[in-house]
């Protein structure tokens, strides 16, 4: 498997009474499929994987990979403790989810030989690819480029999702795939904001949360930036960059499950501790989102 292109870090729908609402994940999923994502992450962090069941996020697996062919069926898994996450990476892969989008252990805070050893670890356990995910903010720890180095070697670890924004991570992670003969390793952007400059740089595409709602539009964007063509590429992100903007005036998923909601894609419901869009963002959200569509 070589991820690459636009992938969507796939919302999670909730009807009236709080419980996975399957009818729309499959108009979510028809959405991927007609408008040429790469692949779709299951109850990942913008699916609100801390608000799902493990027997929920099974569920959502095997209506995903049940659906008719489309976009590649991606499970995010991750967890404080590494027994945790190593049982919930096997029960995604026995709902047949194709790879897994593993996020650094949470709050625990591990060393780099903790990560590496977490790694290793869940790699061993399970028969499907790893995608490392790397978001600090989030998690409270930072893997490294020299740990991603180690970890690449193994066969199922085959690409990482990067969030530290900038060029010089950037820069250290195409150098350890370029000086290890590792040119297989995927590098995808985790930060809408600077995808395209990445991809343009030699990263192999995105991981996005702005896909959920311009799903061709990103597609379009990762096509044309991977194909070289920088000019049209980095004109479609500044299309978009108004929209990325708007979508951090709330914690993620807030701001993109209203504008799912406004799109009819889903309702508009959350799982607490996350609660709806403050009324204030609304009409700035909703401007950002219409001039990216209509420009």
């Amino acid at each position: 498997m070589q991820p690459r292109g636009s992938i969507c870090a796939l919302i999670t729908p909730f009807d009236a009474t709080d419980a996975v609402d399957l009818a729309r994940w499959d108009d979510l999923l028809a959405l991927h499929r007609e408008a040429g994502t790469s692949a779709v992450v299951v109850g990942g962090s913008t699916g609100e994987s801390g608000a799902l069941e493990s027997a929920e996020l099974v569920a959502l697996i095997e209506r995903a990979v049940n659906q008719p062919r489309g976009p590649a069926i991606w499970a995010g898994v991750g967890a404080v403790s590494t027994g945790k996450c190593v049982r919930l990476a096997e029960q995604a892969q026995q709902a047949g989810a194709q790879a897994l989008l593993a996020v650094t252990p949470y709050y625990s805070r591990p060393t780099q030989t903790g990560l590496l050893r977490h790694y290793l670890t869940l790699a061993d356990a399970v028969s499907v690819p790893i995608v490392l995910y790397n978001v600090p903010p989030r998690t409270g720890c930072d893997l490294l480029p020299e740990t991603v180095a180690e970890l690449a070697q193994h066969p199922r670890i085959v690409g990482i999702k990067d969030a530290v924004a900038d060029s010089g991570r950037l820069q250290a992670l195409l150098a350890l795939r370029d000086s290890q003969s590792t040119t297989q390793f995927a590098i995808l952007s985790g930060d809408d904001e600077t995808a395209a400059d990445w991809i343009n740089g030699g990263a192999d595409g995105v991981v996005s949360v702005a896909a959920n709602v311009v799903p061709a539009l990103f597609a379009q964007m990762s096509a044309l930036a991977l194909a070289g063509d920088h000019v049209g590429s980095s004109a479609l992100d500044q299309r978009l960059q108004p929209l990325y903007r708007a979508l951090s005036l709330a914690p993620n998923p807030i701001a993109i499950k209203w504008l799912a909601a406004r799109m009819g894609l889903c309702g508009p419901a959350l799982r607490l501790p996350l609660t709806e869009l403050e009324t204030r963002h609304e009409s700035p959200l909703a401007a950002a989102f219409d001039r990216a569509i209509h420009d």
